[in-house]
């Protein structure tokens, strides 16, 4: 399918008002810089703008506005649905503005709305200083933050959300504005996980905390013994430090072993992580032991060798308690016989500060969780597209009887008519206020959309 090229118009009005670099779909580089993590997306947009600061951002939404342009927001990319990229429209692509500030005095940083993980960390690293981010370098500072944001620092720091000061934002009717706590605080409220509903993130503040080096790693169990592991996992997290922040993964390892692995991060002393994780390692026989002291950064590229660019996605995912033996046997049961040895399950577990934040203290839901129930769809083939994609709807409904209910909007494949259960009644009630304020024309609607239309 060919792409609908935007207007000339529009294109005429961009080339004059903005500086960042133009795609149109005959340019070289177009087919390389629509493309986004998830190799299932095939969207053509009819202009890219390659946004250098909030100035181009500011210029793209008054002329999207003027032009009747559906646009798409693009940070890190990591969208699994492929909210990133439009068909047709105009895609405002924000990874050429990366730049990351720190203040190691106040221990705040200011990051740029393209930034990914892997800029913020690297800068903040050459403080000691760090923040809960994404566990892929790769992941944009954007999409997660704006959903809440779970990172291996969580437990001890709470989620990205909880960490952020102040925001630039573009809105809806074509402003720059500054929300804070002190400053269009209800706007604030609920950019801290109501996703890109509300505006265009042009920079984010962050707190920062006194962390340079962690121990962490992997450790892997063998699937024979996985059934006892992963209950000794679950009732070790419900008591665990703050310190130790983790996710279970069930995996198929290089060469086809499928095993159990527990992927880690202890940010406080050395002796005292040591004491947790020797812990951990009498859960059973290991395959691998692959934790050691390491700078925070390289804890935060583990996962990369889990979800390689380019291949096929689709998740899924709920909210779980306390794991019984039977939750047990049917995520052993699905990953016998997963369909794609990329396909893989999380427990991603919470608790800690995440836990003591107000419920109604920021957008995000579900603080009281003890795990996200994740399931990663990865497969390389089209032609298989059907049938991976059962199979991840089959594990899910079949775990939904664990479930504690909600879902984090971030980790789902498909979202129509149900994203009031990710927030429950009376929060979605209140983000669907804040959107009539913000945005009722519904204008920022490539997102895990909240409908202005709906009743408040």
């Amino acid at each position: 399918m060919h792409p609908a090229p935007a207007p000339s118009g529009a294109i005429d009005t961009l080339l004059s008002l903005v500086r960042g670099q133009i795609v149109v779909p005959a340019d070289p580089a177009y087919d390389e810089v629509r493309k986004i993590h998830n190799g299932m997306i095939d969207h053509k947009p009819g202009v890219i703008v390659r946004c250098t600061g909030a100035a181009d951002v500011l210029q793209c939404v008054r002329v999207a506005r003027e032009h009747r342009l559906l646009v798409s927001i693009r940070g890190g990319g990591h969208s699994v649905v492929g909210f990133s990229v439009c068909d047709g429209g105009l895609m405002i692509d924000l990874s050429a503005a990366r730049g990351v500030r720190v203040d190691p005095v106040s221990r705040t940083a200011r990051a740029l709305g393209g930034a990914t993980w892997g800029d913020f960390d690297h800068e903040t690293h050459a403080y000691g200083l760090a923040t809960t981010g994404g566990v892929m370098r790769t992941t944009g500072i954007a999409g997660l933050t704006l959903a809440g944001g779970q990172g291996l620092l969580m437990r001890k720091y709470g989620l990205a959300c909880d960490n952020l000061l102040s925001v630039d934002v573009v809105t809806a009717d074509g402003r720059l504005i500054t929300a804070s706590a002190e400053e269009n605080a209800d706007l604030f409220w609920g950019l801290r996980g109501g996703g890109g509903n509300f505006g265009i993130v042009t920079s984010f503040e962050f707190r920062l905390h006194p962390v340079s080096t962690v121990v962490g790693g992997l450790l892997l169990y063998p699937l024979d013994h996985a059934r006892g592991v992963i209950k000794a996992y679950d009732d070790f997290m419900a008591t665990a430090p703050d310190e130790l922040s983790c996710a279970g993964v069930l995996a198929t390892l290089p060469g086809g072993t499928k095993a159990f692995g527990i992927l880690l991060a202890h940010c406080g002393t050395p002796d005292d992580a040591e004491k947790v994780v020797g812990a951990l390692r009498k859960f059973g026989p290991l395959l691998a032991d692959q934790v050691t002291v390491m700078p925070y950064p390289a804890v935060q590229s583990i996962a990369e060798n889990f979800n390689p660019r380019g291949v096929r996605n689709y998740w899924k995912n709920s909210y779980v308690g306390e794991v019984s033996l039977d939750a047990i046997d049917v995520m052993l049961d699905y990953h016998r016989r997963a369909p794609s040895p990329l396909t893989h399950q999380i427990l991603y577990t919470f608790g800690g500060a995440v836990a003591r934040v107000g419920g109604n203290d920021t957008a995000t839901a579900c603080r009281d969780a003890r795990h996200a129930f994740i399931v990663i769809g990865m497969w390389e083939d089209a032609v298989r597209d059907k049938e991976q994609i059962a199979y991840v709807r089959d594990l899910w409904s079949a775990m939904q009887q664990f479930s504690t209910g909600g879902f984090y909007p971030n980790y789902e494949g498909e979202l129509s008519g149900q994203l009031e259960a990710a927030f429950g009644a009376e929060k979605y009630q209140r983000l669907v206020a804040l959107k009539k304020k913000y945005d009722p024309e519904n204008f920022f609607r490539l997102n895990q959309n909240i409908d202005p239309g709906q009743r408040s």
